[in-house]
């Protein structure tokens, strides 16, 4: 007797339900989301696919496989199914992301087949606020514009192999880093206080959804960090994110990284939750 499986890639006609299961979660989600909203199931617009788990016909969990791997709302079971599905058709993300309780189940049955990972940032609390920043912002802090594409560019890849370990040029001399910077600007989601052609502090708008924002890309240049310019930065670009894209912003960041949840903390951020990534 054939069983049918319980996973299957979703499209259009599935995106109402896969959105009322993000919504569930509108802060957690607010990645995936963001990419569906822009792009919608298809995955050739989408550039990944979206996995539905399957119970009594209804989509209860779901994978977004791309060059992330991110769970949601996906329990033992419907893990067991991602990591096959995972497993069958090979590694092709460059980092798993999610829930902590997932993403350990996750990584535990891939990791026979996919290796050791690079890096384990087995803690990472989530952050978010919804309130004008308890600090004063830089007034110097705006937005960036295209024509500073090459002042931006070397501090975004100073802050990508500052973060993550490589430099994101691996593999394609950096097209596709580049695009996504350029993208980011022309859509007016990059932020920066700019002095005599260097970036001193730089932060963007990753993911935009009608109920959250995330913050992404926060970098101060080595020379100038200690004087509070990541304070008075984030601060002028929470205000830019509450008063033009979401009523709540929020940004997910290392447990190891005191200072950066110091900063984030004086803005008025709080710990709502917490997230684990595996980096390949």
């Amino acid at each position: 007797m054939l069983r049918t499986s319980p996973i299957r890639v979703l499209g259009e006609r599935d995106y109402p339900e896969v959105c009322a299961l993000l919504d569930r979660d509108p802060v957690g989600n607010v990645f995936v989301a963001s990419r569906l909203r822009v792009a919608g199931l298809d995955p050739a617009r989408l550039g990944a696919e979206v996995w539905g788990y399957i119970e009594d016909e209804a989509i209860t969990a779901l994978c977004y496989a791309g060059a992330n791997l991110i769970p949601v709302n996906a329990g033992p079971e419907a893990i067991r199914h991602f990591a096959n599905r995972a497993r069958w058709q090979g590694r092709r993300c460059s980092s798993i992301v999610g829930p902590i309780p997932a993403v350990t189940d996750l990584w535990r049955r891939l990791r026979p087949y996919w290796g050791p990972a690079r890096a384990i940032r087995a803690r990472q609390p989530v952050m978010a606020t919804s309130q004008e920043p308890a600090v004063p912002a830089d007034p110097l802090v705006r937005r960036v514009r295209l024509d500073e594409l090459g002042i931006l560019l070397p501090a975004s890849i100073a802050m990508f192999t500052e973060e993550v370990g490589l430099p994101p040029d691996v593999g394609d001399g950096g097209l596709l880093y580049r695009a996504r910077v350029e993208e980011l600007i022309r859509m007016g989601r990059a932020f920066a206080r700019i002095e005599d052609g260097r970036v001193v502090f730089k932060a963007e708008i990753g993911a935009v959804t009608p109920r959250a924002c995330q913050i992404q890309g926060v970098w101060v240049h080595p020379e100038l960090r200690g004087r509070g310019h990541a304070v008075a930065g984030m601060a002028a670009v929470v205000r830019y994110a509450l008063a033009e894209f979401a009523p709540v912003v929020t940004l997910y960041v290392n447990d190891f990284n005191a200072p950066a949840r110091a900063v984030y903390r004086k803005v008025g951020f709080e710990e709502i939750g917490e997230v684990m990534s595996i980096l390949f």
